[in-house]
């Protein structure tokens, strides 16, 4: 693998690849105003850079190793191993997290295991079951509920649950876009010999809408879901800082609204996705039936 020099001006950086979407993009609050204001700013340096890798491994002109050298520049300038410089969007991202980090004493792995699973992203495109799916989601998600967790102080007893709700949450996100990740990428999160068992193929995803077979397929993947979501209900719970404890539960009742679309709804028909009633559904439901602070 050829690594890019040094130099901060280095041509090999070539042009900057971000796509230019925002937490308005995204399916969950990204920093909102549940998250107490002196946590916003690192919250949304550590979401800042997550797109910016994102972004690099998600290209559709970049080769696959030039989009491990990128990613692997982007964890340098993080961990303090070289320079930044250029003052575009996705080098500045690496040297704002790095100052977060810096500041708050977090764990750089928590960024620098999100670019594990992107690295994966670039070369690897078919699954082939449930258990490396779940490692995936180990690296692509998991370490966004942990940095917020370390954010706040909490305990490792929130781990567990936190981790079961970002794989749920990633789960979604491949069901709802599993028709564009095919088309754009090349790539099928869905495991291919559960396409294979039900006389589907990879192919099948580039239909219209979900043959009999395909909604069996999605639906054992729901079914996984909701074992997780059995898990990430005990979150809330575990949570000491109120307002963190309060995001988390809106996060639970979201999640669990989107999977109950994703059992009704077609992805191939058109993106399933949340409404402005499932937002407010979750936040009335998670303020009336909030825990009570957990013991120290």
């Amino acid at each position: 693998m050829n690594h890019m020099p040094n130099s901060p001006t280095a041509p090999d950086w070539g042009a900057d690849m971000s796509s230019g979407k925002g937490k308005a993009d995204e399916n969950f609050p990204v920093g909102s105003l549940l998250i107490a204001k002196r946590h916003r700013p690192h919250v949304h340096a550590y979401y800042d850079f997550a797109r910016a890798i994102d972004d690099i491994a998600d290209n559709a002109v970049l080769p696959p190793e030039e989009k491990i050298a990128r990613l692997d520049a982007m964890d340098a300038i993080v961990l303090g191993r070289r320079p930044g410089g250029l003052g575009r969007r996705d080098i500045a991202s690496a040297e704002r997290l790095r100052v977060s980090f810096l500041q708050t004493g977090i764990d750089t792995a928590r960024a620098t295991d999100l670019s594990i699973a992107f690295r994966q992203d670039a070369v690897k495109h078919r699954y082939s079951d449930w258990a490396e799916l779940a490692a995936y989601c180990r690296y692509s998600a998991n370490p966004v509920g942990l940095f917020l967790l370390d954010l706040h102080g909490e305990q490792r007893a929130t781990h567990g649950p936190s981790d079961a709700l970002c794989t749920a949450l990633q789960v979604l996100n491949h069901l709802q876009d599993c028709k564009s990740d095919l088309l754009e990428l090349g790539r099928c999160y869905i495991p291919e010999p559960w396409l294979l068992a039900e006389g589907e193929s990879v192919d099948s995803l580039r239909g219209p809408r979900l043959t009999p077979g395909l909604r069996r397929v999605l639906d054992r993947l729901l079914d996984e879901v909701d074992r997780l979501h059995a898990e990430a209900r005990r979150l809330p719970g575990l949570v000491r800082d109120r307002r963190m404890r309060l995001e988390a539960a809106v996060i639970v009742g979201l999640s669990h609204r989107l999977a109950a679309r994703l059992r009704r709804e077609d992805p191939l028909a058109g993106r399933v996705k949340l409404r402005r009633p499932d937002v407010a559904g979750s936040l009335v439901s998670a303020v009336r039936h909030l825990p009570q602070r957990p013991p120290a």
